[in-house]
């Protein structure tokens, strides 16, 4: 199927709102269900979307179960909008079956490409886009997550325009919750015994640029490890480079409740391709922050990703990102082909590199990374770490699934944890390591 072109007139009258969807036949107590796709901060979304409808007396249910189905859709790169569409398709199918009545469609798909989708998708009853994200809300969450952990949305969009990337046209102007807004929200999380929040947003790092005309995420931080108790484990997710301030790596040495770890995409090492993609960074700035970093935060961990195949990258400067990713040696590193969007500045650039050698250039970059990750996870072996218990093994009685505070959900790797006592998800467990793989670990809890 070909993807509808942006319509940049009105559609307002075709495409409801949340707003108008979340009061529509809520005295039914219709029974609804999401089906999440893309990163957490589509997941916070659904949450937000959830709530709402759960306060206006739907009941939220298994999409198996549903009388109405919300696919929260992400259309950030070419296989994200593909799965979206996928996705859509298999419900519509399910409504022709009689087991759905009702198709809604959320999210960054119907955000960017609106009135084309409803000619396109007949089946679909109603597009909500993205929920909007306001300075003193305390969005109301169905919460999707195990209860011992949540994510956190402090922030919405970006300022950063990097020259590959359609989020700003998607998601609007940069907003920052303020500071008392996401206090009471975590102070509500740690009163309810969560263990482990992760601060979201598309650069975190940005936050309060908007509203208090400086980077406040060290003061945010600060305030919320003053105000909570339960919570041990504050994990930031999504840092700009050229945004990370001396004040944050500060924050992030001296506090034993933010975790060590931080996901900073640094895209590139090779000053033309910085250039091009607009990242405001130099490669001996990308070098010096990382060096910072690595020497004040003690056992730090640092996850990033790489952009391979963008217009214009020679194999001079894929084998000069190869030689960084080898001598930096980072302990999570995540790589995508370069996906060609449109309204975004390099969809007319130059020099578009060929889907085969992009996909290559991925495949050696990974392969790469594998072999480092191996030799980091093999150094854990002897070793004690703090493990919070996800859940059981299915099928395995006496062992459990957990993560260490260098595993974020979702995208890094878990640790198989054997226990001659009852562990509950939630637990905080010393675990000593016994056994090594290329991304996750084995232990006996002590």
């Amino acid at each position: 199927m070909a993807y509808p072109s942006k319509n940049k007139n009105d559609f307002s009258h075709i495409v409801r709102t949340t707003k108008d969807f979340q009061t529509q036949r809520a005295s039914q107590g219709q029974r609804v269900g999401v089906i999440n796709l893309g990163c957490a901060r589509n997941l916070v979304d659904s949450q937000a979307i959830l709530g709402r409808l759960k306060k206006n007396g739907h009941r939220i249910v298994d999409v198996e179960h549903a009388d109405i189905a919300i696919v929260n859709t992400c259309s950030f790169i070419e296989e994200a909008r593909k799965e979206s569409i996928d996705t859509i398709l298999d419900l519509i199918e399910l409504k022709k079956q009689g087991k759905i009545k009702k198709v809604i469609v959320a999210g960054c798909l119907a955000q960017r490409y609106g009135q084309g989708l409803v000619k396109e998708l007949e089946g679909v009853d109603a597009f909500i886009g993205t929920p909007s994200l306001n300075r003193d809300d305390l969005p109301s969450q169905f919460q999707l997550t195990p209860k011992h952990f949540a994510y956190v949305k402090i922030c919405e969009s970006c300022f950063n325009a990097c020259s590959f990337c359609a989020i700003p046209k998607i998601k609007g102007k940069f907003v920052s919750r303020s500071i008392e807004s996401v206090v009471k929200e975590v102070q509500g999380l740690d009163a309810k015994g969560v263990k482990e929040i992760n601060i979201i947003g598309q650069d975190i790092t940005a936050y309060g640029m908007d509203i208090y005309r400086e980077k406040a995420l060290a003061k945010l931080l600060k305030e919320l490890v003053k105000v909570t108790k339960n919570i041990q484990w504050i994990r930031l997710l999504y840092a700009f480079p050229a945004h990370v301030t001396d004040e944050l790596i500060d924050i992030m040495a001296s506090s034993p409740r933010i975790c060590p770890y931080i996901d900073i995409p640094l895209q590139h090492i090779s000053d033309p391709l910085l250039k091009s993609m607009n990242r405001n960074i130099t490669t001996q700035g990308t070098k010096d922050l990382i060096s910072k970093m690595r020497s004040r935060i003690k056992n730090g961990f640092i996850r990033t990703t790489f952009i391979v195949g963008m217009p214009g990258e020679t194999e001079e400067h894929f084998q000069e990102l190869k030689s960084y990713v080898r001598a930096s040696r980072f302990e999570r590193v995540g790589v995508f082909v370069y996906s060609r969007e449109e309204d975004t500045a390099a969809y007319d650039m130059k020099d578009q590199v060929p889907a085969q050698t992009k996909r290559r250039r991925m495949n050696e970059l990974m392969q790469l990374q594998q072999e480092i990750s191996k030799e980091i996870q093999q150094s854990f072996v002897g070793r004690t770490l703090k493990v919070l218990i996800d859940e059981k093994q299915n099928g395995v009685e006496s062992t459990c699934l957990g993560r260490s505070e260098y595993d974020a959900p979702e995208v890094d790797g878990c640790v198989y944890v054997q226990s001659a006592q009852t562990l509950k998800p939630g637990d905080l467990v010393d675990v000593k390591i016994t056994d090594a793989y290329e991304y996750d670990l084995a232990g006996t809890a002590v």
